[in-house]
């Protein structure tokens, strides 16, 4: 499923690619990056013009050294050839390091845009998915899933584009530069080294990868507890178990130590195996150049040309040790934030919807079932119609179903059968960002961002104005409190809102949404939070608000509904009772019973009070 944002997926341009879910190796998760590439091919063009010039400067170093050596060795050599291969090698030891450098520069820029491209996209994709995902996934561990799927990112291609194709490149010219000059055992020793040298490399590192991949399992496991815990610091006092959540904590650190210990253990048996072929190999190589110095066949020059060859072949060699490490750890590291973007966004636009148009922005469920899951169904044969301007309450027990009628008008889920239409438009056929600028919700839990109050109000239309701000929080009655805080608008709320109060948060709740200023409000038990007196005052106002608005409430307490247009009484996933205030006493039904129930305990709460 393409991971697009909600809005105009179809025609937004930076609407996050299609991304599959690669398969495991290399080769697919470089294909997935190829298209966050494709906007610098000229900086990978000459990033890889560069590197290609580094490596041939490099081949020449030796070559020259031999003429340095053989024409020192000449009894009759005139000063000036050394002085001229003297300032020929210092310039390509010099275009070397340069030439490394400067693909660098120009490649830090594709590497970093490649990176934030994609952590951009699972961000996007994150948001676009389900609640059902959402409510399902722990927040500590999508976090260092992303963290180190982006970081792998960066590896992949510095090492992908910079070491296997100057590696191929560099065996290729040191294997013709040997067969041309020297006998075809040289060339022998030297690739069956490199043979052994890849056959050890890959074999120990697939094995350490096992330990690698336990590893981050460890360290995910252990931050999401770390981060649960933290969210959770007052549940955790409350009962006195900070052992207890420490000790939880140190399981999985425990676990993470011990899958670590292996892994560096193994880490020192591959460096041993690979400096072994190494030195087997090298020491091979000066004893057949020995004997063809012996021999008269080759000069001093040759023997040190052939050692200068093989350090510089091993040294990028020893890299492919780290490389091929480096590449599979990454290949781990993003194998799940791939796995992120090729989660089934279960709520996704039509290809070609449109946006909703409202004119009066009438709501009407018509014939709706749904369930979060096939075994539990939450409701059943669902119609309602709420009149544009019109207000229409739903009451009922907890559990009966009330909420889910926000979350389906919202579509944060889909229904399973039925349909839901805004002024005749089926929201399954128009795009979601459409359907939830039209829509405002007062929640029942209201969660605040972790910054200002102004913040949170100015979150229900950002660029809005200050005064708009302002005229929002007066008519949520939130002003005065706000400038009673030493630091007036710029209060941090805390993680949640969790500095406030309930009854603070839900004003600043309700001043967020009035900034909105949406077709359609939903109050879902919007006052609950709030006392007597506030509730009042604030009720008055939601009533102001309401009146030209199509508006649901979702109510516990019947007396903020009295003047609701329908009352609908739900009660497990059906309707069973509907019709105005009056009406409903009159029918002395559930709802007269809820009614009757709730002045008693009014009754018993003002006894107590006096």
């Amino acid at each position: 499923m393409s991971a697009h944002s909600h809005s105009h997926a179809s025609a937004d341009p930076a609407a996050p690619q299609k991304t599959a879910m690669p398969k495991s190796g290399i080769w697919p998760v470089i294909r997935s990056l190829l298209p966050y590439l494709w906007d610098f091919r000229w900086r990978v063009a000459l990033a890889l013009t560069f590197l290609i010039t580094a490596k041939f400067a490099n081949i020449g170093v030796p070559l020259v050294m031999k003429q340095i050596v053989d024409s020192l060795d000449k009894d009759k050599a005139m000063l000036a050839v050394p002085v001229m291969l003297l300032v020929a090698y210092g310039l390509l030891r010099l275009s070397t390091t340069l030439f490394a450098e400067l693909r660098d520069i120009v490649f830090v820029k594709v590497t970093q845009r490649a990176m934030r491209k994609v952590a951009l996209n699972v961000f996007r994709h994150l948001h676009a998915l389900s609640l059902r995902f959402h409510l399902d996934r722990q927040t500590g561990g999508v976090t260092r899933d992303i963290e180190r799927g982006t970081r792998g990112i960066s590896t992949l291609l510095s090492y992908a584009l910079f070491s296997v194709i100057p590696i191929v490149l560099e065996i290729s010219l040191v294997t013709i530069l040997l067969a041309t000059k020297f006998d075809w055992t040289f060339v022998a020793i030297t690739l069956a080294a490199i043979v052994l040298y890849i056959v050890a490399t890959i074999g120990i590192t697939e094995w350490r990868t096992h330990h690698r991949r336990q590893m981050n399992d460890m360290d995910s496991k252990a931050n999401t507890k770390a981060v649960d815990s933290l969210l959770n610091y007052e549940t955790v006092k409350y009962f006195g178990n900070e052992e207890f959540e420490a000790g939880r904590y140190d399981k999985n650190l425990q676990r993470y130590e011990a899958a670590a210990t292996k892994s560096e253990t193994s880490l020192g048996i591959l460096n041993a195996a690979q400096s072994f072929v190494i030195a087997l190999a090298v020491t091979l190589l000066m004893w057949r150049a020995s004997v063809g110095i012996v021999d008269r066949q080759l000069t001093i020059g040759d023997l040190v040309m052939v050692n200068v060859l093989m350090i510089q072949l091993y040294i990028p060699l020893n890299f492919l040790g780290v490389m091929y490490r480096e590449i599979t750890q990454a290949l781990i590291d993003t194998e799940k934030m791939f796995r992120l973007l090729a989660e089934n966004q279960e709520v996704a636009d039509k290809p070609g919807a449109v946006p909703l148009t409202t004119t009066g922005a009438a709501v009407r469920f018509d014939n709706v079932n749904f369930g979060y899951d096939a075994k539990r169904q939450i409701l059943f044969e669902t119609t309602f119609d709420v009149p544009a301007g019109k207000t229409v309450a739903v009451v009922g027990s907890s559990g009966a179903g009330k909420s889910t009628l926000s979350r389906l008008l919202f579509r944060f889920y889909d229904v399973t059968d039925g349909r839901i239409t805004i002024d005749g438009q089926d929201i399954r056929d128009v795009t979601q960002a459409s359907v939830r600028a039209a829509l405002g919700i007062v929640p029942q839990d209201t969660v605040l961002f972790n910054d200002t109050i102004r913040y949170n109000i100015g979150y229900g239309r950002p660029g809005a104005s200050d005064a708009d701000i302002e005229d929002a929080a007066r008519r949520a009655h939130v002003l005065d409190f706000i400038l009673r805080m030493p630091d007036g608008w710029n209060t941090m709320v805390g993680e949640r809102g969790l500095k406030l109060s309930g009854g603070e948060k839900q004003r600043v709740a309700i001043a967020r949404t009035l900034l909105k200023n949406p077709a359609i409000m939903i109050f879902d038990e919007a006052t609950s939070a709030l006392d007597s007196a506030t509730e009042k005052a604030i009720q008055a106002e939601l009533r102001e608000i309401a009146r030209d608005r199509t508006t649901l409430v979702i109510a516990h307490r019947l007396s903020t509904i009295i003047d609701a247009d329908q009352i609908l009484v739900l009660d497990a996933g059906r309707i069973i009772e509907r019709g105005t205030f009056r009406e409903l006493l009159d029918a002395n039904g559930k709802f007269a019973e809820m009614w009757r129930l709730q002045q008693q305990d009014a009754e018993k709460a003002a006894l107590q009070a006096a």
